[in-house]
C-alpha cells in the first residue's frame, strides 16, 4: 500500500471513529453495560483506547479528558443525566461473561 492509500485509509478511519462517537453520544438510552454485554466494549473502553493511542503518539491526555471527548460532556454530567442502575439481569450476564 502506498503512502497516499495509507493516508486515505487513516482519514476514513478517523471519520468513522467520529461517526461512532457522535452515534454513541446521541444514543444515551444505550447503557455501557448493554454495550459490554453485547459487544464487549463500551464508551469507557473507547476512552481508554484514546488515551493509549495518544500516548503512542507522544501525547499525554488524561482519562477524564478522553471520556469528555467520547461522552461529549464531563463523565459526571453524563452519569447524572443518563446512567441508570444496572438491572440484576444485566449484571448477571456481565458477570457470567467475565469469569
Amino acid at each position: 500500500m502506498n503512502d497516499n492509500n495509507k493516508n486515505l485509509t487513516k482519514e476514513i478511519q478517523s471519520e468513522v471513529f467520529e461517526m461512532l462517537i457522535k452515534h454513541l453520544q446521541s444514543k444515551t438510552e444505550v447503557q455501557n453495560i448493554d454495550l459490554m454485554n453485547l459487544a464487549d466494549f463500551c464508551r469507557n473502553c473507547l476512552s481508554k483506547w484514546y488515551v493509549s493511542a495518544a500516548k503512542d503518539k507522544g501525547i499525554e491526555i488524561s482519562y477524564d479528558d478522553a471520556r469528555e471527548i467520547v461522552y461529549g460532556m464531563p463523565y459526571s454530567k453524563w452519569k447524572d443525566l443518563y446512567q441508570k442502575e444496572a438491572t440484576k439481569e444485566q449484571l448477571e450476564k456481565f458477570n457470567s461473561k467475565n469469569k
